[in-house]
């Protein structure tokens, strides 16, 4: 705990940078090359004021800006860069299509040709016999013995 005569006495002090500026030069005045005409002023109410003529001051002259934003180039470039994109995705997608039409019809000629295949085998098969004839007339079997 801090003793009662010690915290009433609580400085705070704040660094100040030391900053070391160079000698300013000494401010001269500067005449104007001529001697602008003196001008005299009739107000409304009949006084005069008289004064020198003082010439308006002439803005800087303006950098000349381009004739297209950059906003409007970065917008251009965003679209030119979105439309490659969706080209890219629509030939994609024609190409995906045009490989299942494909896949398609290759399994379709392979149903129709295996399909063809076994029908000249069964209906070949009911017109033509081949192999060895049997015909059996009178069997006997006897004590699993077949007697022909």
């Amino acid at each position: 705990m801090i003793p009662p005569e010690r915290s009433a006495a609580v400085e705070v002090h704040h660094p100040q940078p030391v900053v070391t500026h160079p000698p300013a030069a000494p401010l001269v005045p500067v005449q104007p090359g001529t001697v602008p005409a003196v001008a005299s002023v009739v107000l409304p109410d009949g006084r005069v004021v008289t004064g020198y003529a003082i010439e308006p001051a002439k803005p800087e002259p303006v950098a000349a800006k381009p004739p297209v934003s950059r906003a409007a180039v970065n917008v251009a470039l965003g679209g030119v860069g979105f439309l490659a994109v969706c080209g890219g995705l629509l030939l994609l997608t024609t190409f995906i299509t045009a490989l299942t039409a494909l896949i398609t019809q290759l399994i379709t000629l392979a149903a129709v040709i295996f399909g063809g295949w076994i029908a000249v085998q069964v209906f070949s098969a009911s017109g033509h016999r081949g192999g060895t004839t049997v015909t059996i007339r009178k069997a006997v079997i006897k004590r699993n013995k077949f007697y022909g």
